[in-house]
């Protein structure tokens, strides 16, 4: 650890599964403490009148009142990290002098990147101190148990290729076998480590595993996976920084 002081946070998001994500990755950092997390901007306002916050998570597409506007009613603002799914709000986020920007849906690496830049100008650090997220379990940092065949079956991520949305079930393909159990893609999703992202609505699929792709398809395997056009433009970034 580079310090004992926690930096004291409140996530700010109007979707339950991105609030959950920045609530876990939160955990993740031990130099972070989660205060509060609320789901629109009044809410937030009142934690903010009452306990002192050093970093706002803040969506900005939120109902009533867009999470730019929010930090222009502020009067003493503390340290902010955007959280959005739309990039055309970028350019209003770094006029208000956010620490960073972080585009939905945000893989756990660059989570990490954007607290270390508040670390900096907290403590004045060299580029080359950097934070690590706290070493979890085994179990918990490279598994998990899906409910299949009416037992827990333990699946390492490293073996995952990709996961398929079937309505109510999910298909996990690993190499050498598939697990079709009942729950949400979304739901398994935010327990998945950075190396997952989203490429279409219907597909989860492990960086990691990818051996080609173009604008509309990845190859892994003998699979070919669409590569939905709202997810395009994020998916090429992330791959790019790969």
């Amino acid at each position: 650890m580079l310090t004992d002081k926690k930096i004291i946070c409140l996530a700010v998001d109007d979707e339950p599964p991105a609030l959950q994500v920045i609530e876990k990755y939160i955990a993740a950092v031990p130099v972070l403490e989660l205060r509060a997390s609320v789901n629109n901007a009044v809410d937030a306002l009142s934690i903010l009148q009452h306990t002192k916050i050093d970093l706002i998570f803040l969506d900005i597409q939120m109902p009533q009142l867009l999470g730019t506007d929010f930090m222009r009613s502020l009067i003493n603002p503390p340290k902010v990290i955007f959280t959005t799914a739309f990039r055309k709000y970028a350019v209003d986020g770094f006029e208000l002098d956010a620490v960073d920007y972080l585009l939905k849906p945000i893989p756990f690496e660059r989570f990490l990147k954007a607290v270390n830049k508040v670390m900096r100008l907290n403590l004045h650090l060299d580029e080359n101190e950097t934070l690590h997220p706290v070493q979890k379990t085994e179990q918990n940092a490279l598994s998990i148990y899906l409910r299949a065949d009416r037992k827990n079956i333990k699946v390492n991520f490293d073996d995952i290729l990709f996961i398929e949305s079937l309505k109510d079930y999910i298909k996990v393909v690993m190499k050498d076998k598939t697990i079709v159990t009942k729950q949400s893609i979304s739901s398994l999703e935010e327990n998945l480590p950075g190396n997952f992202i989203r490429i279409h609505r219907s597909f989860i699929i492990s960086v990691n595993r990818i051996e080609s792709y173009t604008n509309e398809l990845i190859q892994i395997g003998n699979y070919e996976l669409p590569i939905s056009r709202s997810y395009r433009h994020e998916v090429e970034k992330i791959l790019k920084q790969n």
